[in-house]
């Protein structure tokens, strides 16, 4: 009698949104297919590099380089994880959140704000990136006024986020909302931390990060391995937590597991990022904490591995009449494999063997393809049924789709690990007097090559099983009748009664604010340990006072590498091995980068390191180089920079890129400043003139040139080529003078 008198039930009648998950799943089938459409196309030029030539012929130079490999490549990556896999973890979430908080979402206002200023933040980024407007930093690329804007919409996010959450009717927090959490919280702090850069004035496009040198490769591999971790990693987990249960309709194997999944992971993830500094000059301490939570990363991430592969336990035998299961359960098999192979790189013996190689590549693939891809193949499916209320299409064009998928990611990271072993085995080489036994780097381009070749059939494969799930949905969506709003009726029973006993963590469930803040001071700490150090402890970087910084034309050709992508290609850091000091000199010092605004570290060698690469050729080898790569090197992958030699050097901001650099602690004093501008010009006359001497026939050219143009002539000493030429016999000089 007493109980139910303490029990009161009230009724709420509200409606889930459905337009704005059907405006983000198409969203997501858009850029995704152009993604995988633009990393198909890169890849085919690592086997033939000359194909823009072939298609634009005189053209291409004259495109300014908007097709240059370095930004095709920086458009790929962009456009795969923040425009793919971003719109599919808001397709996911938006639907999710309304269903497990039982609410209407905070506001619909904000949720179409934040719609369309994503896609436009990625619209921006295919405009800068074909433009070279970029900072180089690995999956952050973007400048300033592009952060500006991913931080307004991610804040907006948020709110609505957190205005849904706090107006919920089900008190409890389902896991997969502690994944979104702790997303947004994480990544909003690295995005921040990370993208802190000085524009040269409020009215131009270039910046300059605040950090240099080994500080600002830290933070950039605190961001660039985070994002991984909570972009492409915890909302993922968020989707699987909640759509895994739904299509077997059975809740998740263990909400203890789950708990223990989630606060270990997101507390461990975030000290992981030096892994990819290992046998840099980073701080050795750094180094080995990188190491050491690496290896800790797999017992939580296999949490969850087992977790969402249990949930499966009683629905095997469902696969074949569901095929929407083959899509998770290949998904979580990859992203087991991939937290497995993670860690065991951040190992000293693995690392020493596979950074740099092609490996990296298989390890990024095997995450972002099969992980993430497949798991955003499952939601789409399961929510174009769901929200048209109807049966897919065709479950033969599905599982069509399945296995060219899986045969895909298998068909792309199987030849790049295999093949990656034998690359540094060819790296590492030498023969019995001591001397490398493949001294040229182009040996192992060229063993790469049959590799590359499979790993391009396995992206076309990939590529034409997700137009086939295109095709799918289209059909699916025709036949079916979207519902855009779903009305939900709540009974809910609310107790007087308090003398249940909760555990910490289904306390903590129910005050978000609270949980907000644990998930952030969790992976706060972690960065805070590795990074303030490094940051104010002075003897973490050596001095060296050989080092000078860049002269006003090197300083020029360093942002014209930096804008065509190079250090997607070549790294600047040579470790301290046998075979990479005596293939490319010295090992590198901390004490060399304090002047670089960003760092130039790279994480993959597809052509060799440049660290020590000033005075090893002549400026004529750079000149023939940069025009065309098989000049000097037969079998080059590399593709030829015609633009650079038809485009005149714009020098006209540099002495406010000196004044704000000045500003991040490079010594430029007055003198050097206000003479900038001749400086270029008497260092630019030379390097032509030394040009000249060694290429008659270039003389000749440009003579014959400015006949033909007349006023519409540049010279030589003018061109951007020339700029860059200086910044790449910079390289390493003041280390060899000591």
């Amino acid at each position: 009698m007493n109980s139910n008198n303490n029990l009161k039930i009230k009724k709420y009648i509200f409606i889930y949104d459905n337009n704005i998950v059907k405006a983000f799943l198409f969203a997501a089938l858009f850029w995704g297919f152009l993604g995988i459409l633009v990393g198909v196309v890169i890849s085919l030029l690592l086997l033939y590099p000359e194909i823009p030539n072939f298609i634009f012929d005189k053209k291409l130079k004259l495109s300014g380089g908007l097709f240059g490999y370095g930004r095709l490549r920086m458009i790929h990556t962009t456009t795969v994880i923040f425009a793919f896999i971003g719109n599919i973890i808001f397709t996911g979430s938006y639907y999710s959140l309304q269903r497990l908080l039982q609410s209407k979402l905070y506001s619909n206002f904000l949720s179409w704000i934040h719609f369309w200023g994503w896609q436009i933040f990625i619209f921006l980024s295919w405009i800068t990136f074909f433009m070279g407007i970029n900072t180089s930093k690995e999956y952050a690329e973007h400048e300033w006024f592009i952060d500006i804007i991913i931080g307004i919409i991610w804040i907006v996010y948020g709110i609505n986020m957190i205005g849904t959450i706090l107006n919920r009717k089900i008190k409890h927090l389902y896991v997969s909302v502690w994944f979104y959490i702790s997303t947004w919280a994480s990544i909003l702090l690295l995005h921040v931390f990370n993208n802190l850069e000085k524009p040269i004035s409020f009215f131009d496009l270039k910046s300059y990060s605040i950090y240099a040198g080994v500080q600002d490769a830290l933070i950039q591999w605190w961001y660039g391995h985070n994002a991984v971790a909570f972009f492409l990693t915890t909302p993922i987990l968020g989707l699987m937590y909640y759509f895994v249960p739904k299509s077997v309709n059975r809740p998740i194997f263990s909400y203890r597991l789950s708990v223990m999944h989630f606060w270990s992971l997101i507390f461990i993830y975030i000290w992981a990022g030096p892994h990819h500094l290992i046998y840099t000059t980073l701080p050795n301490w750094v180094q080995v904490l990188g190491t050491i939570f690496s290896i800790m990363l797999i017992a939580p991430s296999w949490g969850g591995v087992v977790n969402g592969l249990l949930t499966f336990k009683d629905s095997w035998c469902d696969i074949s009449k569901n095929p929407v299961l083959k899509f998770f359960i290949f998904s979580i098999i990859c992203y087991g494999v991939a937290t497995f192979d993670g860690p065991m790189l951040a190992t000293k013996t693995l690392n020493s063997i596979a950074h740099f190689t092609d490996w990296i590549i298989a390890h990024v693939h095997l995450g972002t393809l099969g992980w993430n891809g497949f798991m955003a193949f499952a939601v789409m499916y399961w929510l174009v049924e769901k929200l048209w209320d109807i049966k897919i299409y065709s479950k033969f064009l599905m599982n069509l789709h399945f296995w060219l998928g899986v045969v895909g990611v298998l068909g792309y990271v199987t030849p790049l690990y295999v093949g990656s072993v034998i690359q540094s085995c060819m790296w590492k080489k030498f023969n019995i007097d001591g001397t490398l036994m493949y001294k040229s780097f182009i040996d192992s381009v060229i063993l790469m090559k049959p590799f590359y070749f499979i790993r391009f059939l396995g992206g076309v494969l990939y590529l034409i099983g997700f137009l086939i799930m295109i095709y799918n949905i289209l059909k699916t969506v025709k036949i079916g009748k979207f519902i855009s709003y779903e009305k939900c009726i709540l009974y809910n029973n609310i107790s007087n009664d308090n003398s249940i006993a909760l555990t910490w963590h289904q306390w903590l469930e129910k005050k978000p604010i609270k949980f907000i803040f644990l998930a952030l001071l969790a992976v706060t700490i972690g960065g805070a340990v590795e990074i303030i150090p490094t940051l104010v402890i002075k003897s973490n970087i050596s001095n060296i006072f050989t080092v000078k910084p860049y002269s006003p034309l090197e300083l020029e050709g360093r942002d014209i590498y930096i804008r065509e992508g190079c250090n997607s290609c070549h790294s600047q850091i040579i470790r301290p091995f046998r075979d990479e000091v005596v293939r490319y000199g010295d090992y590198s010092k901390s004490g060399e980068f304090v002047y670089d605004h960003p760092f130039l570290w790279g994480s993959k060698r597809t052509g060799p390191d440049l660290a020590r690469e000033g005075g090893k050729n002549t400026n004529s080898w750079h000149f023939k180089h940069m025009y065309n790569p098989r000049l000097v090197t037969k079998n080059s992958i590399m593709p030829s920079y015609p633009w650079l030699f038809y485009r005149r050097l714009n020098y006209n901001n540099i002495k406010k890129k000196m004044l704000i650099l000045t500003k991040l602690g490079v010594p430029y004093n007055r003198y050097e400043i206000h003479n900038a501008q001749n400086s270029i010009i008497k260092e630019s006359r030379a390097i032509a003139s030394s040009i000249y001497n060694d290429i008659p026939m270039v003389k000749f050219f440009f003579n014959k040139q400015k006949k033909y143009f007349g006023s519409k002539f540049i010279p030589l000493d003018q061109l951007e080529i020339i700029a860059l030429i200086a910044y790449l016999q910079k390289l390493g000089i003041d280390i060899r003078s000591l």
